[in-house]
């Protein structure tokens, strides 16, 4: 028995979440279904999901998408990790790069090799044994190379920093050429059903009317259909992660191009920086209750790498989750279903699974509880991995100078990741669950970055004689190295490849 099809799609909201979708349903609906955009060229986006991480990769091939086309229309830049400074202790930094450390071989995982011999004063830092991290420290990118199948070279994992707002104009272009169509206008109203209350219709400041049967909450914090309309609830973090506000501001570049975001410990809460091939893009995210707005305000303007560019522009906002991404015939992709700080730059990843959810569970006209069910369910999980993952990096802090920090350091954290620390202090052990988006060498990095201390290694570890890992961590080591001295500058290899038209700043 053939299903009964939806008819018309309706996204209200723009912006990076709402051209994500209408660019994802372009492509994976093929012109199937009636796709609307409603959005007000009035109402402004937060635009802060500059930085990415390596699974946007998978968007845009999905998209088909040409990189080098894609990096030139948004400013891009590449990205291969996160240098997180002063946050375990002022003077501290290390990176969380993407990609795999070292190479497994034998019994255990390669870190456990790199432990033991770390804890014995006989090993460098995780940095020196990972294609990413090393790249990192010397400013240098390429793409992986895959037909060098035994070399660092093919291990490169990159992600991108872009111009939320160019890329949100990239991919109009995408999903217009293929169908969707965008409406202009103002919501006033959103007319619900009598009896299930479904969302029927959105009616505008002109007048018009838009009718759906399945709508797309891409509103941002307002949150027009998902909570706005349907009330659905909202479940908040802020005990665990206290930031509440941001300033955001762009400067000009500095002259140096780096391939990673920074992000830098302030006292009460951190400053990103966000490298662009037109300006830097920058923001203090901060916890009200501990620095006021303006010298919140002041420390972000004094500490950028040029002249700013604007005004800061202010955010406000509140750690969670809707309690349903999906109510009745509406689902919040974005911030509308939720918001955790960009810390780890993982804001455009959850509209990202946000898509790619729904198109698993893609309804039919009948709404099946069962299917709802089970994306809110796969959408919670996914919030709450990103969740303990971002309060690791507060509550790992022996950091004492501050009200702010000291309030990190003694909360109560979910059991969930309580475990977690207790399981990598005992034997320096890191396990994923299941899909999880971060992997074994992410919570490494941060679980070791943030001197949280391994008090030994895996048992199995020592089959292996101590000669042979140390021959075995050198060889990594060198063969990184030469590989690193390869590969170009990032801003030469953007230079070839990908450079973007100059473009007015101001």
């Amino acid at each position: 028995m053939e299903a009964v099809k939806l008819k018309t799609i309706v996204i209200v909201g723009g912006g990076t979440s709402g051209w994500m979708t209408a660019a994802a349903f372009a492509k994976v609906l093929r012109g199937k279904y009636e796709v609307k955009l409603v959005e007000s060229d009035e109402i402004g986006t937060i635009g802060v999901g500059e930085a990415t991480i390596p699974m946007i990769g998978l968007f845009n091939r999905m998209l088909d998408l040409d990189e080098n086309d894609f990096v030139k229309k948004t400013q891009a830049t590449f990205k291969l990790g996160i240098e997180f400074v002063n946050w375990s202790r002022l003077g501290d930094r290390y990176i969380h790069g993407f990609g795999v450390i070292g190479q497994d071989n034998w019994t255990v995982d390669f870190h456990q090799y790199w432990l033991k011999q770390y804890l014995a004063g006989k090993a460098k830092g995780l940095d020196h044994y990972s294609i990413n991290t090393a790249a990192c420290v010397h400013n240098k990118f390429m793409r992986a190379r895959p037909d060098l199948p035994n070399s660092p070279l093919a291990q490169i994992a990159h992600a991108y920093h872009f111009d939320a707002h160019l890329y949100a104009k990239f991919l109009r272009g995408y999903a217009e050429e293929r169908g969707v169509q965008r409406v202009e206008g103002r919501i006033t109203e959103v007319q619900t059903r009598e009896g299930d209350g479904h969302v029927t219709a959105v009616h505008l400041q002109s007048g018009q009317k838009v009718e759906g049967e399945l709508f797309i909450d891409c509103s941002g914090f307002r949150a027009l259909l998902i909570e706005g309309a349907l009330e659905t609830g909202y479940e908040d973090w802020s005990h665990w992660l206290p930031c509440d506000r941001a300033a955001a501001v762009p400067c000009s570049s500095a002259p140096e191009l780096l391939p990673y975001t920074r992000a830098t410990a302030r006292t009460a809460g951190w400053q990103w920086r966000i490298p662009l091939q037109h300006r830097i893009g920058n923001g203090h995210v901060y916890c009200s209750k501990y620095i006021s707005d303006d010298e919140a305000v002041a420390t972000l303007l004094a500490n950028l790498d040029g002249q700013p560019l604007a005004d800061p522009r202010p955010i406000r906002f509140v750690t969670g989750r809707r309690k349903k991404a999906w109510n009745k015939n509406v689902v919040s992709i974005g911030l509308a279903s939720g918001f955790v700080e960009p810390l780890e730059s993982t804001s455009i990843h959850l509209v990202q699974m946000g898509i790619a959810h729904l198109l698993t569970f893609f309804p039919g006209a009948g709404f099946s509880a069962a299917d709802t069910r089970e994306y809110n369910r796969v959408m919670q999980q996914e919030f709450e991995w990103v969740r303990d993952f971002i309060i690791l990096h507060y509550k790992a802090t022996e950091r004492t100078d501050t009200p702010f920090w000291n309030y990190c350091r003694e909360m109560e954290i979910p059991q969930s990741l309580a475990e977690r620390i207790e399981l990598f202090r005992s034997h320096g052990r890191v396990l994923r669950e299941g899909n999880e988006l971060f992997t074994k060498v992410s919570w490494l990095q941060v679980l070791h970055g943030q001197r949280i201390q391994a008090q030994s290694y895996h048992p199995l570890t020592d089959l292996l004689p101590e000669d042979e890992i140390q021959k075995y961590l050198e060889e990594v080591e060198s063969v990184i190295s030469t590989c690193v001295d390869y590969m170009p500058k990032h801003a030469d290899f953007i230079a070839e490849h990908c450079k973007a038209p100059s473009i007015k700043t101001m």
